[in-house]
């Protein structure tokens, strides 16, 4: 963000009050405050006092009026703007976020904190649904970076999407970055899923897919597989928009209708995902609220781990092997 806003001024915006935890901050360039600024002569007027100064917005604990702020910014013109919060308060500003579909308005909002690794802050801010959620609301583009190169990537595209908001997904936790000398370039986030990587030799026989902090987890779990002999492809799949918008060859190229053994690892609820690990398939989700404990302890409760993962992926391969062999 602060890279791109040392060379685009119309970048402005802010968090409902959670700067610290979302750290949306543009470092430099000041606040939009009651210092006056200079030139002002609002003397004797209602705006007496306010000045226009700062591309930082304090909006304060109201999600719902940062997203009717941000609207109103967009609709006007000159700005690119944003608003920063918890995934899970997406709930909050729903309607004013409904709205910029409709008007198809450029507006980012960054949700940060996206799943149940926020840990000790409980259920009530951990979100299950909300990816779901989200991505059926129509004209949304919605991106969850599996690191900081695919990040970095993400707010480009977010930039350069004019006739729609960009909605940026965002973990809590610490992610690694990931070796690009190892893996495929961030650029195939463009692309809404790309291959991350394949079998050394010859197609795959499974395909894993995640999006986010999952994709670290699906490749330590397929280097595992890999080691048993099992040929294994592993996507990211950062945004379902993006993906749908390539013609079907190209979809095809990802996800090769002949590879029936699918899982997808994504920590919210199944649905949706049916469309892309297909009848044979499966998901590893969350179908239940979270809990309060550290996040750690809550993922491997939850069954987001290595071992499982590969449980998972081992039941869906032979699940697939049983299929294809005649009777």
């Amino acid at each position: 963000m602060n890279a791109i806003a040392a060379r685009l001024p119309a970048l402005v915006g802010g968090s409902a009050d959670l700067d610290p935890s979302t750290r949306t901050a543009l470092k430099g360039q000041g606040d939009f405050n009651l210092a006056a600024a200079a030139g002002d002569d609002l003397q004797g007027s209602d705006c007496a006092g306010w000045g226009r100064a700062g591309r930082n917005l304090h909006f304060g604990v109201r999600e719902h009026a940062m997203a009717a702020m941000v609207n109103g910014l967009a609709a006007h013109g000159g700005f690119i703007p944003y608003g920063a919060t918890f995934l899970v308060f997406s709930d909050y500003l729903r309607p004013s976020l409904r709205l910029a579909a409709l008007m198809g308005l450029h507006v980012v909002h960054v949700f940060s904190h996206d799943s149940l690794a926020v840990g000790e802050d409980g259920p009530t801010h951990q979100p299950v649904e909300h990816l779901a959620s989200l991505r059926a609301i129509p004209g949304l583009l919605l991106i969850r970076p599996a690191d900081a190169n695919e990040t970095a990537v993400a707010w480009r595209v977010a930039v350069e999407t004019r006739d729609r908001p960009v909605l940026l997904v965002l973990s809590r936790q610490a992610l690694p970055t990931l070796d690009r000398t190892r893996y495929a370039a961030a650029e195939g986030l463009r692309r809404g899923a790309y291959v991350l990587a394949d079998p050394p030799a010859g197609p795959p026989e499974l395909i894993l897919l995640a999006s986010g902090s999952e994709v670290t987890l699906i490749l330590a779990a397929a280097e595992r597989l890999a080691a048993r002999g099992i040929a294994v492809r592993c996507v990211s799949m950062p945004s379902w928009e993006l993906f749908e918008a390539l013609p079907q060859a190209e979809r095809d190229a990802v996800l090769p209708p002949t590879v029936k053994a699918r899982l997808a690892v994504e920590l919210g609820v199944r649905q949706g995902w049916e469309r892309y690990v297909g009848a044979q398939g499966d998901m590893l989700g969350v179908q239940r609220f979270g809990a309060s404990a550290p996040a750690a302890v809550v993922l491997r409760e939850y069954g987001f781990s290595v071992d499982n993962v590969c449980v998972h992926a081992e039941t869906v391969l032979a699940r697939c092997r049983a299929r294809s062999t005649p009777s």
